[in-house]
């Protein structure tokens, strides 16, 4: 478990909170389409997408799953794995590294620095590991500004992709 400065509380997940993801990734498809953005995650909430709650249950078992809490309250998500996934079109690493697959925050909570805190957890629990590279991949348009929030965080743009007509961009950041 992880405390920071901001009163937020880091903690593994579990196949329990995958509820609350859910209801996370549903809202941020709400939030992105009420600011015009419907080509990062599309329209329809993940909740009622014919793999969305598989896909949600299988990062809290097959993954390793850590939410973010303000006061108990779930905020944020992150999964991180062992490379990309195998449905991307990202090359391994030809490292060891651990890769985050999933970062998301409750968007009634911005602003608090949810998902800095999530990378910064993520690159610790890299370090525990012994492993010296964080690779993540994100949705590459409407103006970079994904793009531009890893790169606060400390990542480096490495490798630029498609997937169908979605374009993407993979960074990485050293945590040796």
């Amino acid at each position: 478990m992880n405390d920071t400065t901001h009163g937020i509380r880091i903690r593994p997940g579990c196949p329990a909170d995958a509820p609350a993801i859910l209801g996370m990734l549903d809202s941020a498809v709400v939030w992105m389409n009420d600011r015009g953005n419907t080509e990062q995650w599309g329209t329809t909430p993940h909740s009622q997408r014919p793999d969305g709650v598989t896909r949600v249950e299988r990062y809290t078992t097959e993954n390793a799953p850590y939410l973010a809490e303000l006061d108990g309250v779930p905020v944020g998500a992150l999964v991180l794995d062992s490379g990309p996934s195998p449905q991307m079109p990202i090359a391994p690493a030809g490292e060891p590294e651990r890769y985050v697959r999933l970062l998301v925050s409750d968007r009634r909570y911005a602003g608090r620095g949810i998902g800095a805190a999530l990378l910064a957890h993520a690159a610790e629990e890299a370090r525990r590991a012994g492993v010296k590279l964080l690779r993540v991949d994100c949705w590459a348009g409407g103006g970079g500004e994904l793009v531009a929030f890893y790169e606060r965080n400390g990542f480096v743009p490495t490798d630029r992709f498609l997937s169908g007509s979605w374009p993407g961009q993979v960074l990485a950041r050293r945590v040796g």
